[in-house]
């Protein structure tokens, strides 16, 4: 027992802090790096069908990607060649994430799964699903690697310890009449907190350990209207293969910042929101996306925002005045993931046209 306490003392290196910290380098000013440019260094080709998902391995040097093929690709990231599919998802990979440590890539399916794999072997160790799951749509690990949350089309929100794969946790709101959707979920930079995302367009914020609680309900994209609230919403109808109401705040993504400030939301309303932490005030708006904002990631100094969304287009902001400084416009179809690497001196971004790219900062290398 003491040397179980021991090991979940000693913290994971987490990919939040940048490559150069500690190493006598001074640390990139990312604000800066991206700004000066921001090229296209490789094509991965070789999903048949729009990707969802795409994560960089801890060592900066292998790519996984997932998506609406059911497979689970991995890329060496020098060459661009495909190193390995993973199989055994049966519907969309929607979500792919390496633990701190390497050791373990977990994927969220629309199959109602998550599955642990050894990236190394291509080896599944392990399922995790519990009897009433519905579509897995978000993953988020603890900064440690040691508890991984899911989102799906669900109203609960269960977490996991990735080694053994035990359930820890169910998180449900005190409203026992709210039927809505956890679809999307952030561990905060310190792990304490828990952020989820609702189909409606609404966010919580949760106490982690011990007590799972619901701590702060915000209404955050969603707007009551006279002809709506949020009895009437969306839900799925097998029969009819839709959905009966459109909900126009779904949430799409969720991040914090790596100083733990700010927490960011992307939603079908074509808006980024931020809001000021711990106690989820509304700071400002950011509108530029022209269709559902999917993806978002934040440099590790804290300056700059990166999202991607239906409209094709990834966007670069800074964060300290809201303002949209480039937008990438190389995807032919909706991008769904986005991904900046260990050091934060590449961005990844997976795409509804079939193909992950590779994207540098920094001015162009002189020939």
């Amino acid at each position: 027992m003491p040397d179980q306490t021991a090991s979940q003392l000693v913290p994971s290196p987490s990919p939040l802090i940048p490559a150069s910290s500690g190493t006598g380098i001074a640390p990139v000013d990312f604000l800066e790096y991206w700004k000066a440019g921001a090229r296209e260094l490789t094509t991965y080709r070789g999903h048949s069908h729009g990707v969802w998902s795409v994560a960089f391995a801890p060592d900066g040097l292998t790519l996984a990607s997932g998506g609406a093929d059911r497979l689970v690709r991995l890329w060496d990231i020098e060459t661009g060649r495909l190193l390995r599919s993973l199989r055994g998802h049966t519907a969309d990979i929607r979500s792919v994430l390496f633990t701190p440590d390497g050791q373990t890539l977990a994927t969220a399916s629309e199959d109602r799964t998550i599955r642990l794999w050894n990236p190394i072997t291509g080896e599944s160790k392990k399922l995790l699903f519990t009897r009433y799951d519905h579509n897995v749509v978000s993953l988020s690990l603890s900064p440690d690697g040691l508890m991984l949350a899911r989102g799906s089309h669900n109203k609960d929100i269960k977490i996991w310890e990735v080694t053994t794969g035990t359930e820890l946790m169910t998180l449900l709101g005190k409203d026992q009449y709210d039927h809505n959707w956890s679809v999307c979920v952030a561990f905060s930079p310190d792990g304490v907190h828990l952020a989820s995302g609702m189909d409606i367009g609404k966010i919580k914020l949760w106490d982690v350990l011990p007590s799972g609680e619901e701590k702060i309900v915000h209404a955050g994209h969603w707007k009551e209207t006279e002809e709506d609230s949020s009895e009437t919403r969306g839900y799925f109808v097998d029969d009819d293969g839709g959905f009966q109401k459109a909900m126009d705040y779904w949430i799409g993504a969720m991040a914090f910042t790596p100083d733990a400030k700010l927490l960011i939301t992307g939603s079908r309303d074509q808006t980024i929101k931020l809001f000021d932490m711990p106690h989820v005030a509304e700071q400002r708006t950011l509108k530029g996306h022209t269709a559902w904002v999917r993806a978002l990631a934040v440099t590790a100094d804290s300056k700059v925002l990166i999202s991607a969304g239906d409209d094709a287009t990834i966007r670069f902001w800074d964060l300290s005045n809201g303002r949209c400084f480039r937008t990438l416009k190389a995807h032919a179809a909706a991008v769904r993931g986005i991904t900046l690497s260990p050091d934060g001196m590449k961005l990844a971004s997976a795409s509804w046209d079939r193909t992950v790219k590779l994207w540098a900062g920094g001015a162009e290398p002189q020939e």
